[in-house]
């Protein structure tokens, strides 16, 4: 800037206010980075997030090393292939969440989660202490379990040991507590009490209209409906619906626990160095006492007792089918 002959000069005016301006915008910036070394500023922090002795950051490692990201989103950030995780442990509830994690593949049942809760860690960080309790206080675990209990998933089943999935939960425990001013939005979807009154409307169908409309299709379901199943086959839904399947595989591999792929008959090592046929006694004793015979290598306490859970009968329903994937006979 110059000054012109004969006018008023101003320069050094605007050269203080510029200097002015510059110094103020450096004393907010300095500010704001004093701001942003505070430990908390009010937010919740990873670090002082923990679920059931593990801590979220652990979890936030399992998170990165599975590529969550990769179809899930957080805080609106990731994927859009798979639902927003922000706020999903205050939705579902921590029981719910153990008994998805583990066997993604699938939704849990009521039964599985009524498992959960058997562990006083779980009941604890739940807050309540049985399954309808549970369910009245998330009710997006309730509607999650109406609609979708026993369906097949369109995640993987990841090989996720108990402790992954702790410090998994423990992440979404923290993300639940963010403060996240609103974000990301909630959708608005138009129409759907029309849909779900059609949805009603369409499930009270007699059923003489569906044998109508099916005709010879409906009467083999009919009679396919009317055979009772195998006591193996009964087994198998025993152990889908009470999560047995999170941690144990059909086939030898380990999970949480032991896989099931021949495990009838074969010589199992126990932690005190003994050893113990897995007969029709062995695996009954494992379900109802599972601390009872530990197998080496496996921590006591991993999982619960089905005692006051399953009937003898369904007990004796599940130690078919583990027969059924193989005995060994060595």
């Amino acid at each position: 800037m110059s000054c012109v002959e004969g006018e008023p000069c101003v320069e050094g005016r605007k050269r203080r206010r510029a200097v002015l301006a510059l110094g103020l915008m450096a004393v907010i910036f300095l500010a704001l980075s004093a701001v942003s070394f505070l430990d908390s500023r009010g937010q919740s922090v990873p670090n002082t997030v923990t679920y059931a002795g593990h801590e979220a950051v652990a979890g936030k490692r399992v998170f990165q090393a599975y590529n969550c990201m990769g179809c899930h989103t957080l805080v609106g950030n990731g994927a859009y292939f798979a639902p927003d995780l922000t706020g999903l442990y205050d939705k579902v509830g921590p029981a719910w969440l153990e008994a998805f994690l583990p066997s993604a593949g699938a939704w849990p049942t009521g039964a599985a989660v009524r498992v959960q809760l058997a562990d006083s860690d779980v009941a604890a960080e739940s807050g309540v202490a049985t399954l309808d309790e549970y369910l009245a206080k998330y009710p997006a675990a309730a509607e999650r379990i109406e609609r979708r209990s026993s369906h097949a998933s369109t995640m993987p089943n990841l090989p996720l040991t108990r402790s992954d999935v702790r410090a998994l939960i423990a992440w979404l425990k923290y993300t639940s507590s963010m403060n996240t001013e609103g974000w990301p939005p909630v959708p608005r979807v138009d129409g759907i009490a029309v849909r779900r009154a059609s949805l009603a409307a369409a499930a009270s169908l007699p059923a003489s209209a569906g044998i109508a409309a099916s005709g010879s299709a409906a009467s083999g379901s009919a009679a396919s409906a009317d055979a009772v199943p195998s006591e193996e086959a009964r087994g198998e839904s025993l152990a889908r619906d009470f999560g047995c399947v999170a941690c144990h595989a059909a086939d030898a591999r380990r999970l949480v626990g032991p896989g099931w792929g021949g495990l009838y008959g074969s010589s199992v090592p126990l932690a005190d160095g003994s050893t113990v046929q897995a007969d029709e006694a062995y695996l009954v004793e494992s379900i109802r006492t599972p601390d009872a015979q530990v197998v080496a290598g496996f921590t006591p306490g991993s999982m619960v007792s089905y005692a006051e859970i399953l009937d003898p009968e369904q007990i004796a329903a599940i130690v078919a089918y583990i027969r059924s994937l193989g005995e060994n006979t060595r």
